[in-house]
């Protein structure tokens, strides 16, 4: 049966101009007042944050919501760290039957908190859409009465639902996800963007419903050029001779980037770097990805491509 709803976005939204996207990865609670200095040193349109701010550490998420430039956040598995787990239940440092502090966070984050919903970025003609907030990751359903008293979400089916309902209300054709963990499906091994590091070790610990969230908007006539989580750290656990696969690309061309480079800030001899990863995205594709660290003074200590879209190169006429 074909839709009566008439969508007037274009297949490819052509942007007047490339957009730079920074993606804050797993904070740790080390972000400073000094970042949102850098962010606009470096001139982005678009900063995204993958969660992780600290074990609900309200402050921190605080300092972020009240940063000017346009934003969308996701909350990681430590911003629910004393709510979600009967472990961490019993170890919460302030009373639950007077205080919320994953409510606090949510709503000091208001509309930018984009876990099982959107928001709509008119000027860059694009919408992000927002995984399942507060992941662990993995194959399993996990913390059922959390996601049971906070969403009305029982299983992975429901979250894709509410996945799905997120995409079908985006304005605009193309769209970002956002998730604390990625999507499943890019590697079994420890060291793939979502390869469990710990032991036993191997085994894809992406998220299946963010995998079928993906391909219902791709259903939906979507384009995606970018995929970006945190959550699987680039250290790897198991170890030191290798970083964690920071990249993927896959068969549509979406980019899929893990941004989790922690720690965040790191004292040198030269003083204090902080990192940022930064997606330029020119029409519907992502054209290059790095991780950059800048130093106290903004330059750019040092930066590692992570992806470059290959050239079209045109044989000359015989």
């Amino acid at each position: 049966m074909t839709s009566m709803h008439h969508h007037p976005q274009p297949q490819h939204t052509l942007r007047s101009q490339p957009i730079t996207i920074a993606v804050v990865g797993d904070v740790h609670d080390l972000w400073d007042a000094e970042d949102e200095v850098a962010l606009k040193f470096l001139g982005v349109d678009l900063v995204l944050f993958v969660g992780d701010f600290g074990n609900e550490s309200v402050e921190v998420v605080r300092s972020i919501a009240e940063m000017s430039l346009p934003k969308a956040v996701i909350l990681g598995n430590h911003d629910a760290w004393y709510s979600a787990t009967d472990w961490g239940r019993k170890k919460c440092p302030y009373d639950r039957q007077t205080e919320d502090w994953v409510q606090k966070q949510l709503d000091l984050l208001g509309d930018t908190h984009v876990g099982y919903g959107k928001l709509d970025f008119p000027a860059f003609q694009l919408s992000v859409v927002g995984g399942r907030p507060f992941s662990w990751g993995g194959s399993s359903w996990k913390n059922e009465s959390f996601y049971k008293s906070r969403y009305g979400v029982h299983s992975f089916e429901e979250s894709i639902e509410q996945m799905t309902l997120a995409i079908q209300n985006t304005t605009h054709n193309t769209l970002i996800f956002l998730g604390h963990c990625g999507p499943k499906g890019l590697g079994n091994a420890a060291e793939d963007p979502c390869g469990k590091d710990w032991q036993p070790i191997g085994g894809d610990h992406g998220d299946p419903d963010l995998t079928e969230a993906i391909h219902q908007a791709r259903t939906l006539g979507k384009t995606i050029p970018l995929v970006t989580f945190g959550h699987m750290h680039h250290q790897l656990r198991h170890t030191k001779e290798q970083l964690r696969k920071m990249v993927d690309i896959d068969a549509y061309g979406t980019l899929y980037l893990n941004a989790a480079s922690v720690p965040r800030i790191k004292s040198t001899e030269a003083g204090k770097i902080r990192n940022f990863s930064l997606v330029t995205l020119e029409a519907d594709n992502v054209s290059k990805a790095s991780l950059v660290w800048l130093d106290q003074a903004f330059n750019i200590h040092s930066e590692q491509e992570l992806y470059k879209l290959p050239q079209l190169t045109t044989q000359p006429q015989a």
